[in-house]
């Protein structure tokens, strides 16, 4: 008797490539593994709208939703419209009430649109703006994973993620979260698995531990 497939969707962080999953390697014999790249979102798009966008590119029943970040708000608003048979995220939030104080205090004065995203997009080589060899590779490694510059996609998503509105966290969702993540603090995080050392990256810098664990935690009923 054949085994039973499942399919897994990964989607990436704010502005990140979907090659931020390029070392995830789940068994072939038990999953399937395909990304979904962020589109360029449409003038006043709602996140709602824009979410039942990115699941027009969902090929399969019951299959697994995994979110990185951004992309973990993401896969939150899709599963609204999917039949999913597990919802897990990573380095993100679960409601408005786990998002950074800072977070709360830009979306209450609405500091997040003044900040310089039409430069940012600009920018062609991070490492020319880094010191030292660690800021160097790590100016190094942002410039590779975050390769989203468009201005529109920017301003949409920063807007969306600090005003996300989500009060009730999803019964069946699964979080994963790093104890050294500066950007959604674990101390603002409740009810998730923690990895130790984690940062916001460890999906990138901590890939033997998704390898090692994941297979299990979607497979765990």
């Amino acid at each position: 008797m054949s085994q039973e497939v499942n399919h897994v969707y990964f989607v990436p962080g704010m502005a990140a490539d979907v090659s931020i999953f390029e070392y995830i390697k789940l068994p072939k014999d038990k999953f399937t593994s395909q990304t979904l790249p962020w589109k360029i979102p449409y003038k006043n798009e709602s996140i709602t709208d824009y979410a039942k966008r990115m699941c027009e590119d969902i090929e399969h029943k019951n299959c697994i939703l995994i979110g990185v970040s951004f992309g973990g708000v993401m896969v939150q608003e899709m599963r609204k419209y999917l039949n999913v048979k597990k919802l897990i995220v990573i380095s993100s939030v679960k409601n408005k009430h786990e998002l950074p104080t800072r977070m709360k205090i830009a979306r209450k004065t609405k500091a997040y649109k003044l900040l310089p995203t039409a430069i940012v997009s600009k920018i062609d080589n991070w490492e020319k703006l880094a010191f030292g060899d660690f800021a160097k590779k790590r100016a190094a490694m942002y410039q590779k994973y975050l390769s989203i510059s468009d201005k529109r996609y920017l301003d949409w998503a920063i807007e969306k993620m600090v005003c996300w509105d989500q009060e009730r966290t999803p019964d069946e969702l699964i979080h994963i979260h790093g104890d050294k993540d500066i950007v959604f603090p674990i101390t603002n995080i409740k009810n998730c698995i923690t990895v130790d050392g984690g940062t916001h990256v460890m999906i990138v810098n901590r890939a033997r531990w998704f390898n090692k664990h994941l297979p299990e935690i979607i497979s765990d009923n």
